[in-house]
């Protein structure tokens, strides 16, 4: 999957917040945007256009997990 060391630098395109991998989606989470991105062939597209909204039961679900 990602590299440990770019996740480590990566952030939100919009809030420059931190991102949370879900590895079961293959996607980045940004808590402080509500996004969700894609990972495509392990590289992960950090466009807002390309992002889901995420929905308020799985905001809960990734704030309890972490």
């Amino acid at each position: 999957m990602l590299d440990k060391k770019l996740l480590d630098i990566l952030v939100c395109p919009v809030t420059k917040g931190p991102l949370i991998l879900d590895k079961d989606r293959g996607e980045l989470i940004s808590l402080s945007a509500q996004l969700a991105y894609p990972i495509r062939d392990d590289i992960p597209v950090m466009l807002e256009d390309e992002a889901r909204h995420l929905s308020l039961e799985e905001m809960d679900a990734y704030r309890q997990a972490g």
